[in-house]
């Protein structure tokens, strides 16, 4: 087997970077450990950046999430039991889109589908050589036989816990990180959001909590728990009961509740390795960093990577030019960094930090006080949420 570009990961960001190749022009295959049932039943973002639109609709997958996504001018932020509203619309002129990453995924699968293109799904011992010497070489076995594919460029999409990261000499790999002592406790039901226009963040002394949607009819609600803790701890009564304590009087009273259809924990953690590059390996998304779900970047940075590795790899077979390839990972890194620092600052803004004394408390609320009633604040808050600018 030989192609242009072997993409290692069938989740939205390797769909997403051969959906870009393909209208290049350029050749890819896609190989995935995991069946296209599984890749469909991860329950993960919701919450799109408009440079992540505008990227579904160039790929040609952006039909349906015009038709059936929803449109947030804003973002709530309970602290003290009081309701903040920040216009992000208003601050930046941006607005963020609720499409859930399932939805994405979908699309794209559907896409590919359509346009007969080789999707490898359930593959095991994948394997990559060649990568400084070349040409390089993706192993792996499918239905128990051994295949090879040759290529010219390996792209790792395949998350944090893929095989292309790891393909990278120990010596040459640079990596950081953090884990918090505190999770998610998530929850997916068939209800209508508390807001349909706004996501709402609330700071209690309880911990945290996100209301969030997936559409009108569907909705994605979250409280923090301590990173310990056990998903069977939670019954769906516990935790109905648990988010509207942490919510202000008239949100709690607007909560509609329903059996989960999904109940789970998320640990969080920020992670960078550096670099994204390694020969002819790029790595682009979770495979190259992580970050905690408070302020939606996740799959938005995945789709920042396979943006410029897409207008790199297009600059080199259609222009003869390996500018752009040779500077991925710094032009890449330098966006990951500052979306990293966002979603720290984020997650240390609004969550009950353990062992946190009262002078930290205190300008944990002056930043909140802060955020809330300086326009300047809310404005660098709201450029942020929305998506930084390429």
């Amino acid at each position: 087997m030989r192609t242009q570009v072997a993409i290692i990961g069938a989740g939205p960001s390797g769909l997403l970077l051969g959906q870009l190749l393909h209208r290049a022009g350029i050749d890819a295959v896609i190989i995935e450990r995991q069946s296209a049932n599984h890749v469909l039943s991860r329950i993960r973002a919701g919450i799109l950046e408009q440079t992540t639109v505008d990227t579904l609709h160039t790929a040609g997958v952006g039909g349906r999430l015009q038709r059936e996504s929803v449109v947030h001018e804003g973002i709530n932020i309970i602290y003290d039991n009081q309701p903040h509203h920040i216009n992000v619309r208003a601050l930046t002129g941006a607005v963020v889109t609720a499409y859930g990453q399932t939805e994405v995924t979908r699309d794209l699968m559907q896409a590919r589908a359509e346009s007969g293109l080789p999707t490898h799904y359930g593959v095991e011992d994948v394997r990559l050589e060649g990568l400084t010497e070349g040409p390089a070489v993706v192993q792996f076995r499918l239905r128990g036989q051994t295949r090879r594919l040759e290529c010219e460029y390996i792209a790792g999409c395949d998350g944090f816990h893929g095989v292309s990261r790891r393909s990278i000499p120990v010596d040459r790999l640079r990596e950081f990180g953090r884990a918090y002592p505190f999770g998610w406790v998530g929850v997916l039901a068939d209800v209508p959001p508390v807001s349909p226009h706004a996501v709402t963040y609330a700071h209690h002394a309880r911990g945290f909590a996100l209301c969030s949607m997936r559409s009108l009819t569907r909705s994605r609600y979250y409280v923090q728990c301590p990173s310990s803790d056990r998903i069977e701890n939670w019954s769906d009564g516990r935790f109905w009961d648990e988010l509207a304590r942490r919510l202000d009087a008239k949100t709690a009273g607007a909560l509609v509740t329903g059996p989960a259809i999904e109940k789970s924990i998320a640990p969080l953690r920020s992670y960078v390795a550096e670099p994204m590059r390694w020969g002819r390996l790029f790595l682009a998304g979770d495979a190259a960093h992580i970050v905690p779900p408070t302020g939606a970047k996740g799959l938005n940075l995945a789709v920042s990577d396979v943006r410029l590795l897409a207008e790199s790899l297009v600059e080199h077979y259609r222009e003869g030019s390996d500018a752009a390839i040779d500077s991925y990972s710094q032009r890449a890194l330098r966006r990951v960094w500052k979306v990293e620092r966002f979603s720290w600052w984020a997650t240390a803004l609004l969550h009950s930090i353990p062992d946190t004394d009262d002078f930290g408390l205190r300008m944990q609320q002056a930043e909140l006080d802060t955020l809330t009633h300086l326009e300047s604040a809310a404005r660098s808050f709201a450029e942020h949420y929305a998506g930084l600018a390429f």
